[in-house]
């Protein structure tokens, strides 16, 4: 007798045993965690629970999503709306959902539900925005315009606003404001263009900038290329041309033509010459 009673102990102890460890197995995935959003300060805390699976055809499959949503922001949400992402463990987006929030109380947590169809076994959840009200999204960027930068001669260097933005001709992007684009180019007097974008132009047009006289004298060669420098002499045989601080030569039959630059005379050339005693 004292042995069944033993035994009887035991199997119920054990029996108890397995009814309380069958709680810890039996609860639900811990929730996925989803701040909106996703960059700046935190408004709203997402977390989405299990997944509960309400129907099913072939690779489509219906659920029901407990949601809760807590506002993080220092007012009141009035009404909000938002996308709700399924994505499969590839990042492969298989399903969309729509969640609405009204009268959200700062500090304020709601729980609801959501329902989706989704095309695959769902592994992740992404939220985007849709109807927000003013000031609770992040920071919109600055809207820019597109606008047709050009000079004569092309291939001038362009800054805009102090930063070199390329060479033109050049598409360059311009937010709203007051600018100014400055053009640069070997062999050219360097110029400035000042522009002004409105807050509501929806396109920024062109600007072509004329660059003001060559500094340098000009050589056309007959194969084309064109040399910017100062010429130094012309003989029958011979052409002298100083580039960059030396002297280049080039048979005369090489020169197709050239175009010489007027020099401001020096205060020295402009004294008359005393004659030697």
């Amino acid at each position: 007798m004292r042995f069944e009673n033993s035994m009887t102990r035991r199997l119920m102890l054990g029996f108890a045993a397995i009814l309380l460890a069958w709680p810890a197995l039996a609860k639900d995935q811990p929730p996925q965690v989803v701040m909106w959003p996703d960059s700046g300060p935190s408004v709203v805390r997402f977390s989405f629970g299990k997944l509960k699976e309400i129907a099913s055809i072939g690779n489509r499959h219906s659920y029901l999503i407990d949601t809760t949503a807590e506002n993080l922001w220092s007012k009141v949400i009035p009404t909000a709306s938002f996308s709700l992402y399924l994505f499969d463990k590839n990042k492969v987006r298989i399903g969309e959902g729509y969640i609405s929030l009204n009268n959200v109380g700062v500090g304020e947590t709601v729980k609801f539900q959501v329902a989706m169809d989704a095309a695959g076994v769902p592994a992740s959840f992404g939220l985007a925005s849709r109807d927000l009200p003013q000031g609770m999204g992040p920071p919109q960027a600055a809207r820019k315009v597109s606008i047709a930068v050009n000079s004569v001669p092309q291939g001038a260097l362009v800054k805009l606003d102090g930063t070199e933005v390329g060479t033109t001709p050049k598409i360059v992007e311009v937010s709203a404001g007051k600018h100014r684009l400055d053009f640069s180019k070997e062999g050219f007097n360097p110029g400035a263009f000042p522009l002004e974008i409105g807050p509501n132009d929806t396109s920024g047009g062109s600007v072509s900038y004329e660059l003001g006289s060559s500094v340098h004298d000009t050589v056309e060669l007959r194969d084309g290329s064109v040399l910017s420098g100062d010429l130094e002499s012309v003989s029958p045989t011979e052409v002298v041309v100083r580039i960059g601080g030396k002297d280049a030569r080039y048979d005369r039959n090489q020169i197709k033509r050239i175009l010489l630059v007027e020099r401001e005379s020096s205060q020295e050339a402009l004294q008359p010459a005393v004659p030697k005693q």
